[in-house]
């Protein structure tokens, strides 16, 4: 083994070596190989075996081949020290390689040869790409004087996996019988209790030596030992920091002062007794109070108040490229996806592209991990009269093909924001973990292990973009998505207007989207009386939002002093000039935020739901959802325009409001809702419609989002003809298919283009026939999901259906 790899004495020992290590039963005909690079942590066909040891020679330090059936020898001093070590990791290596136990529950066994080999790399160094050979690698032998913390866990597991659940038991190990049945614990929500109680009966029905946890507590020490935990970080109960990193071990928070630890009754009934008792000031009632609520926890063991879990990314993406079923689809969007044009995936869009060709480091190795970001806030408990809301943070790979991308094994839970309440504009507190972690996986990378083509290499990630519901937008984005610059894609140029009677503002002016010839731009009669000579609104780039943002202090956190309370009452805007953010946002730390095309995505699912809500409620005048009401007639005289629809006083306590061309008689409302109600769609393709029709009370009700889906880009066009006038029905008809065209799954540049043409003139001509209050903000941002598409892609890639189910 110490000779020269070029000598025959070399090439001898090699064929030796392969003839008397093919003798050992081996996994699908391969062998682990232990040459420098691979160091016994891959098993590969043997005539590869022998190419790695001609080229990078045998690690140092195997002597005993121990992991190809050797005996242990004790023949050096470093085997003395570790025989336990490696009989315990031979074993593991023969447990895998001997598939005793049933795979049709899990594939236990090759989970375990992930860990295996994730362990080894552990404990022999990371190795460096195997076109390279490393200048120096460690003496795998003497490395092992013992199994570190990591590797007892794996034994432990090792243990259960290779331990059948009773005598006799050939489908289930100890292991796969736990993973099992806390996987069906999770999916379908059982408590801790439930999951005891059915422990307990199991244990009592079957044998009694089967080796199952007495309770919830035991399954999850096995589980935690799979890698699939979580790190707890104590935050503040008002949400305004982290007792992380230099303030781990703070007591209370720097800003509102509050205590980190949770308090119960007991401790706010004795502090109150004592502010009672003592006949003090205000100052040493709260220093007394303070004291006692202190010694009260003292006495007990800690509980923080506020806790976020978080849950790193780092393994979990090298977990992508360990397991052989995702390593080679990890690199679908390069050697995989058809490059014909075409946008069917995020790596055909714009923004993937002009990303690639600016940061070219990035973009020359496939392996680099493209992710993308969602958060939303959902009620745990079931239980829609109980207000709570815990915000998930979800992050998406786009390296995988379609059929993988989106779905649900797909998606990596990154943060756990525990409720009551909404973190809102302090979500960027608890963000500060996942950044810090991104900004690692950019700038350092982490070595990771491609099984796919049996070598390591350094592992960079990038966040593409956020996917979230308008109201989140605006909490991860910064900008305010409420009052007069609502739309962030106009920015600061977004047109609005005042509805003196609605008590709101309307988003009109979509003349400036049109051509700068259009007859539309000059037609004062059809629209708010005045000519329009504007151009379109640019989406304003990553550096001028850095511009725009420049000397905003937002101090986070929902309890303020009086000192933030009156900074924040003081009016700071000296030049007078609109601003509509309320920070910089947090994803601007990584490196490369400011330069994507997009950042944050209009999310299509709530802005279609929104649009039918106000398209239905206002031709069925359905109450409290309808926009055509007294108010909206009272603002088009206020705004003197459509002189035909002013309400007119007809005594002393009546007003004659004229019917719009829109709303339909009662005739046509049944002929409508017939129609909607009578249709049958395939199982699978929506919910029953029919369920949430009242043709007696000629109303609809309870629409979920995709019922708006299946409705708006498919029923209306059908139900609408004929049930209203010619230039109305085509409007919607058109407003209709381009929902349709925009959410398909593939699309061409060309066809996006006449999109942003046709809906601007779709939406000047429902401008020409709706009141201003039908035009809130999401009807506005309808004239924005083309050029997105445009530029990220098919809509399915960055809408919050997937996450919300």
């Amino acid at each position: 083994m110490k000779k020269p790899r070029h000598s025959k004495e070399y090439v001898q020992g090699i064929n030796y070596f392969l003839k008397f290590a093919s003798k050992v039963k081996t996994m699908d005909g391969m062998i682990s190989c232990p040459c420098e690079n691979c160091v016994n942590s891959t098993m590969l066909v043997v005539n590869t075996v022998r190419d790695h040891l001609v080229s990078f020679g045998f690690c140092n330090g195997y002597e005993c081949w121990f992991f190809h059936g050797e005996p242990l020898t004790t023949t050096t001093t470093s085997c003395e020290t570790s025989t336990s070590h490696v009989q315990e990791t031979l074993n593991a290596q023969e447990f895998l390689n001997s598939q005793d136990i049933s795979t049709e529950y899990g594939d236990i066994p090759n989970m375990m040869h992930d860990l295996l080999r994730g362990h080894i790399m552990n404990e022999s160094g990371d190795n460096n790409n195997s076109s390279e050979p490393p200048e120096e690698v460690p003496n795998v032998q003497q490395s092992r004087q013992g199994p570190n913390q990591d590797a007892q866990r794996f034994y432990s597991l090792l243990k259960d996996a290779d331990q059948h659940l009773y005598e006799g038991c050939k489908n289930f190990s100890k292991l796969s019988a736990i993973v099992l049945l806390y996987q069906l614990k999770c999916l379908n929500g059982w408590s801790n209790k439930s999951f005891t109680m059915l422990l307990q009966i199991l244990k009592d029905m079957l044998p009694f030596d089967a080796k199952l946890p007495k309770d919830t507590y035991e399954a999850k020490k096995i589980i935690k030992d799979l890698g699939l935990g979580y790190e707890k970080i104590d935050a503040c109960i008002n949400d305004c920091m982290l007792f992380w990193k230099e303030n781990a071990n703070d007591e209370e928070c720097k800003v509102c002062h509050t205590s980190r630890w949770a308090t119960n009754e007991n401790d706010k009934k004795n502090s109150g007794n004592d502010k009672e008792n003592n006949g003090k000031g205000k100052e040493n009632s709260r220093k007394d109070k303070d004291n006692l609520m202190n010694a009260s926890l003292k006495s007990r063991k800690k509980k923080a108040a506020k806790v976020l879990r978080w849950f790193p990314l780092k393994p979990r993406l090298q977990r992508l490229f360990m397991s052989s079923k995702t390593a080679s689809s990890m690199k679908w969007h390069a050697e995989g996806r058809t490059n014909d044009g075409i946008i069917r995936h995020p790596a055909d869009s714009l923004a993937w592209k002009t990303f690639d060709n600016h940061y070219v480091d990035f973009s020359s190795d496939p392996r680099n991990v493209r992710l993308g970001l969602a958060a939303d806030g959902f009620n745990p408990f079931g239980n829609m009269s109980t207000s709570h809301s815990t915000w998930l943070v979800v992050l998406i790979p786009y390296n995988l093909p379609p059929w993988m991308c989106m779905k649900r094994s797909s998606f990596m839970l990154s943060l756990l924001i525990l409720g009551p309440s909404s973190p809102l504009n302090d979500i960027d507190v608890y963000l500060q973990p996942l950044i810090e972690e991104l900004k690692e996986l950019w700038d350092d990378g982490i070595s990771t292990y491609d099984v796919s083509s049996n070598e390591n290499f350094k592992m960079h990630a990038a966040l593409m973009w956020t996917i979230n519901d308008f109201p989140a937008y605006g909490d991860l984005s910064g900008w305010s998505t409420k009052g007069a610059f609502a739309c962030p894609s106009c920015n600061i140029n977004t047109r609005s207007q005042w509805l003196k009677y609605g008590g709101k503002y309307c988003y009109m002016g979509h003349r400036r989207f049109l051509e700068e010839d259009h007859s539309f731009r000059k037609d004062r009669k059809f629209f708010d009386g005045t000519d329009e000579m504007e151009k379109a609104p640019v989406i304003p780039s990553g550096i001028d939002i850095m511009v725009q943002t420049e000397g905003i202090n937002c101090i986070f956190g929902k309890k303020k002093t009086k000192v933030q309370k009156k900074k924040r009452k003081r009016k700071e805007d000296v030049d007078q000039e609109p601003k509509g953010w309320k920070k910089r946002s947090i994803f601007f730390e990584l490196p490369y935020w400011e330069n994507h095309m997009l950042r944050h995505n209009l999310d299509v699912m709530h802005i279609e739901k929104n649009v039918t809500d106000n398209v239905l409620g206002t031709v069925l005048e359905l109450a409290r959802k309808t926009k055509d009401n007294l108010k909206a007639h009272l603002d088009l005289k206020d705004m003197g325009i459509r002189h035909t629809l002013h309400p007119e006083k007809r005594g002393d306590d009546k007003t004659y409001m004229p019917r719009s061309c829109f709303t339909m008689v009662p005739k046509e409302k049944d002929s409508f809702l017939r129609v909607l109600k009578k249709i049958r769609v395939p199982d699978g393709y929506a919910s029953k419609i029919s369920r949430c029709i009242q043709l007696k009370q000629r109303k609809i009700s309870g629409l979920k989002s995709h019922d708006s889906h299946i409705i708006m880009q498919q029923l209306l066009p059908i139900a609408i003809r004929g049930a209203l006038p010619k230039k109305v029905s085509m409007a919607l008809i058109d407003l209709s298919c381009y929902f349709r065209e925009v959410c398909s799954k593939v699309l061409q540049v060309e066809d996006l283009e006449k999109l942003e043409s046709r809906i601007a003139m779709t939406l000047c001509e429902l401008e020409k026939i709706f009141p201003p209050s039908f035009f809130t903000v999401m009807v506005h941002l309808v004239i924005h999901l083309a050029t997105e598409a445009k530029i990220a892609g098919p809509v399915h890639y960055r809408w919050m259906y997937p996450i919300e189910r």
